[in-house]
Parts: C-alpha cells; structure tokens; sequence
C-alpha cells in the first residue's frame, strides 16, 4: 500500500497538483521513479525542446531530478504513425510509473498498449471524441491531461479574420481530416457560416499538395487562411511559414506568429 500511494504523489507531482506537505520530504520518499514521455514531432523541434525543459525543470523544482531519483524514457515521433505505436509499446514494456504523451496521435496508441500505466496527456484538443477519456469530469481508466482549447475557440477564428480583414470572402482552412480534432475543428469554424464568407477545406497530407493548393486559392482575390491545430503543423515549421505567406490575412491555432500570419490564438 505504500508504494501505492507513494506512486499516486509522484504521478499527482508530474500533473502539477500542490501536496499538503514539503515537495522535498514526497521526492525522497518516492525513490527512484521512471518516466515515460512521447512527444510528437522531431527532436530538432526547437519549440518542443523548449516545452520539454520546462517539463524537467518543473520535475526539479518539485523535487526530482534526473539521475538522482528520476529516469527519462524520451521518445519523439516526428508525427509518422508508425513511431508513434512503435514507441508507445517501446515506453509501455520500460514499466514506468507514468507517461507523458503530447497530442492525440502520442496518447492513442499508449492507450491501446496498455490500461493500466497512468498516462497525462497535453495538447490534447477533443479527449471525449477522440476515446481518450469518458468525459471531462470523470475521465476514467488511466488517462488524465489537459485540454488546449475547446471547439468554441475554433469558431472564433473566422470572426476574427472579418474583424481584421473585412473585404475576406473566402476562407481556405487547413485541416487534418484523419483526426476527430480537425473534423471538429472544421466544423466549429462552419457554424459562424453566417459572417458571410465562403469556406474551402484544405487536407493536411502532403506538403506539396497543400503547397499545390493554397496557390491555387490565393490567386483568386479577397481570400484568408484559417491554420488549425494538427500534429503535421507542428511537424512541418517551414510549411507553415509559406503557407501563412501564401494566402494573408490569416488566422492561426497555435501561439507561434509565422511570417505574413496576421493574427495567433495567443492573441485572442
């Protein structure tokens, strides 16, 4: 029973909850500890390098730390299908008391790997519609995280578009088709048909196809560009930055402001 509450602490500590007594005291009674944590895109993902040190150094501050009586089991995807099951069963068989998955595409497969091994999602945009948990009040299993945003959000991302750029028509939007999210995404940003602009869905698939596609669009006039939030966004930087030039003004999901993107989630 011990070591069982003892993983609680530690699994409540990687979740950022505040314990009723000293951070210091929960570490060293917790002992060595492993941690699994599957990211989802490359490692030379500058942003989720970022993300991934202040992941470590919030373990720090609450009293663990690599080597002394934490363990690291990092993994990254690079936002391929194939990794993303590979490394979750890789993660899985390293027994860990906990694992950090980033995305829908990272907490799937761990899910379908094991129900047993506790698993703290982000960056997670439907859990209810994705299976991830049975609901946001009572999530169930073994699978608990955080939110990004509701579809709500999404639905302000076209008036926001009017607001800045009244003379905008038409609206091409880059979505995942593939994942519950982009669906849901998609359709938020269809209710608020009513602003009066004509929307045209972009998959997000291949690169060059969708490169292919906004030139397409943007050679018609009073156009905009709506970016939702998927994996292959996070994956392809340099795409991001051509597509935001290609068809300006334009609305992002995500906190980064590429080039020729007029305004990001984070501005709202």
């Amino acid at each position: 029973m011990a070591i069982k509450i003892a993983r609680r602490k530690f699994i409540a500590a990687l979740c950022g909850a505040a314990m009723p007594w000293p951070l210091g005291a929960r570490a060293q009674q917790g002992g060595m500890r492993r941690v699994g944590v599957l990211m989802n895109t490359a490692e030379d993902s500058s942003e989720t390098q970022a993300r991934l040190a202040l992941f470590v150094q919030g373990l720090r501050q609450a009293g663990w730390m690599e080597g002394h009586n934490l363990h690291i089991d990092t993994r990254w995807a690079a936002g391929e299908p194939d990794r993303f099951h590979e490394y979750a069963t890789e993660l899985v068989a390293l027994a860990p008391d906990v694992v950090l998955a980033s995305t829908t595409p990272a907490v799937t497969p761990l899910l379908q790997a094991s129900r047993t091994v506790p698993i703290v999602f982000v960056g997670v945009i439907d859990p209810v519609g994705s299976g991830v948990v049975a609901s946001l009040s009572r999530p169930g299993g073994n699978a608990t995280g955080f939110v990004i945003f509701e579809y709500a959000l999404a639905a302000k991302w076209l008036e926001l578009l009017k607001e800045i750029a009244p003379e905008v028509t038409r609206a091409a939007v880059l979505r995942d088709p593939a994942i519950a999210a982009g669906i849901g995404q998609f359709a938020a940003i269809q209710a608020t048909a009513s602003t009066g602009v004509e929307l045209s869905a972009i998959d997000l698939r291949d690169a060059d196809e969708i490169e292919h596609a906004i030139a397409s669009f943007a050679r018609g006039a009073s156009g905009g560009l709506i970016v939702t939030a998927s994996t292959f966004g996070a994956n392809h930087p340099d795409n991001r930055l051509s597509f935001a030039s290609a068809a300006t003004p334009s609305s992002c999901s995500t906190p980064w402001r590429p080039t020729g993107a007029t305004m990001p989630n984070s501005a709202m």
